[in-house]
């Protein structure tokens, strides 16, 4: 592998080392849905600040995201606690309505539908150095968070979601950011250590960006597609 793939290599493994603890609580708390809802309000933040209020920078980027994870994982927190029985309808809808505020925001740019793909499906190759290294200590905050027993309490876990998955979008996409929360903790939920599922996960990762590159592929499709495989093989582990 060319030591240019370095860096979105390590912006895979610190994706998937940030997010599988995460994706444990995820269906453990039965909120599946959680992720998209609030990993696409923060895409729709973005879209909204750097095309309809014409502010295009890396910065203002990762606050509207941080801004639009943090309200969506109040309004899922309130929904989880007061109508726990409809809690995945509701959530659905957030996410449902957040993805057309997005797609409202991206129809008032020309280049918003482009910047829409990048956070649905970003290309991992172009990840720079700094943002891999934030994502990495956000990772290893929320494992040292996880050891704890604060990390089971709704208003910490909700917290700790909405500041890894406003870092991880931006770099990683939608798509990759769900695909690396469930697919590790559909393992762990089989009886497979912790450990064992993120080091599966990234050599997951690892392979996909290596098949990217082989196959001239878009780098985050691609390694999603592994990693949905990997998830689905958990259904047979006995």
């Amino acid at each position: 592998m060319s030591s240019w793939l370095l860096v979105p290599a390590l912006a895979l493994i610190a994706g998937v080392v940030a997010l599988t603890p995460l994706g444990s609580q995820v269906l453990n708390r039965g909120v599946v849905f959680i992720d998209l809802a609030v990993a696409q309000a923060a895409a729709a933040a973005v879209i909204w600040v750097h095309f309809v209020f014409d502010l295009d920078a890396a910065i203002l980027d990762q606050l509207a995201a941080s801004a639009g994870a943090v309200g969506a994982s109040l309004a899922i927190a309130r929904v989880a606690r007061h109508w726990s029985t409809q809690r995945e309808a509701l959530i659905g809808l957030i996410y449902v309505a957040a993805a057309c505020m997005a797609l409202l925001g991206a129809s008032r740019h020309p280049h918003g539908r482009e910047k829409l793909f990048q956070l649905l499906a970003a290309d991992v190759l172009w990840v720079d150095a700094t943002s891999a290294g934030i994502l990495l200590l956000s990772a290893l905050c929320l494992w040292l968070l996880a050891r704890t027993p604060w990390f089971s309490r709704d208003g910490v876990f909700y917290a700790a979601f909405a500041v890894v998955v406003s870092v991880a979008v931006p770099m990683l996409g939608l798509f990759l950011v769900f695909a690396s929360l469930i697919a590790p903790a559909l393992w762990i939920e089989r009886g497979i250590k912790p450990w064992i599922a993120m080091a599966m996960a990234s050599m997951v990762c690892l392979l996909g960006l290596w098949g990217s590159w082989m196959l001239d592929t878009p780098s985050g499709p691609t390694v999603v597609l592994m990693l949905a495989a990997m998830g689905v093989g958990a259904l047979f582990h006995r």
